[in-house]
């Protein structure tokens, strides 16, 4: 039992004091990418604790299903996991790790059928807003996301992902916008688009709502919400720069008024502006190096743990 009750203590730890370290560290807002690798990495290795303990508890609950587990297992690594004499404590364990896996899976089927639903809405109100060309002239149309314009004096920008992808500009975007600041918010969204970044935001949106008191998952939402926007913001001030992305994004949030007194969900776009306009350097590679190692490191920590006691046996 001593894996299992590793595995629990070690997801414990991994899903409590951890987030509160990274979502202060101050290097994430300088290297987005990283910082959702690293939030990954933990996601990961607090599932993979619950899933890892999942196998052992309900092995310990089941005879048939520990030996098939352990079948084909050198001698003495059964025994050194010491799941013989606790089946009571499997039994509870296995049902409290069940019935959290089974919310997983709900919660992550609901945000997908409801990001299609939306989708499908958004799509018919562009085909209805923007009609489709006729397939003589689409089919000779170049690859890659679809830029749609509609009729709307209110500066936007955004994008459909998905199989067929659009980016979707309004007329008062063009008006407002110069050519090279248009250009780069259409670097950023397509960089939302070709990142798979709704990918993401659907799965952290499933974990937080599947699992609401889970301070992890809430965490993993919030930060994945305000990375990714980090992430295509630095896309786009990689090819039109800092400045022109900068004067874009203040431009489309102008008529908000964001850059007053704003509800919580605008209060970014000035934090945004202000990231752009200091252009803050980037970690060195050796940093960047050794924050991926450590990143890895934690998925690779709970397999290692819940391996340890059949690898002892062996010596």
């Amino acid at each position: 039992m001593t894996a299992l009750i590793g595995l629990l203590l070690l997801g414990l730890l991994l899903s409590t004091a951890v987030p509160r370290l990274l979502a202060r560290a101050r290097w994430a807002e300088r290297e987005p990418v990283l910082a959702l690798l690293v939030w990954q990495c933990l996601v990961v290795a607090v599932l993979m604790c619950c899933a890892l303990g999942l196998v052992l508890a309900a092995s310990a609950a089941l005879p048939e299903l520990r030996a098939l587990l352990f079948a084909g297992a050198p001698h003495g690594v059964e025994a050194a996991y010491g799941l013989q004499d606790a089946e009571g404590w499997g039994r509870l364990c296995a049902v409290v790790l069940a019935a959290g896996a089974l919310q997983t899976v709900l919660a992550l089927t609901r945000e997908v059928r409801t990001a299609k639903a939306t989708r499908a809405r958004r799509l018919d109100q562009l085909t209805v807003r923007a009609p489709e060309l006729p397939a003589s002239i689409a089919s000779a149309r170049s690859r890659g996301e679809r830029l749609v314009v509609l009729e709307n004096v209110r500066p936007e920008a955004w994008s459909l992902p998905g199989p067929d992808s659009r980016l979707v500009v309004t007329t008062g975007a063009l008006q407002q916008l110069t050519d090279r600041e248009l250009a780069a918010v259409l670097s950023h969204e397509r960089g939302h688009v070709r990142a798979r970044h709704h990918w993401l935001q659907q799965f952290a949106r499933a974990l937080a709502s599947g699992f609401p008191g889970a301070a992890v998952f809430r965490a993993f939402r919030d930060q994945v919400e305000e990375l990714v926007e980090l992430a295509a913001d630095d896309r786009a001030a990689r090819r039109h720069g800092r400045h022109t992305t900068a004067l874009a994004l203040a431009e489309l949030n102008l008529d908000r008024g964001v850059f007053g007194a704003c509800p919580p969900g605008l209060a970014q776009s000035p934090k945004r502006v202000d990231r752009l306009l200091a252009g803050r350097p980037r970690l060195t590679a050796a940093h960047r190096l050794r924050l991926t190692v450590v990143a890895l490191c934690a998925p690779a920590a709970v397999v290692l743990l819940a391996a340890a006691p059949g690898i002892g046996s062996l010596f």
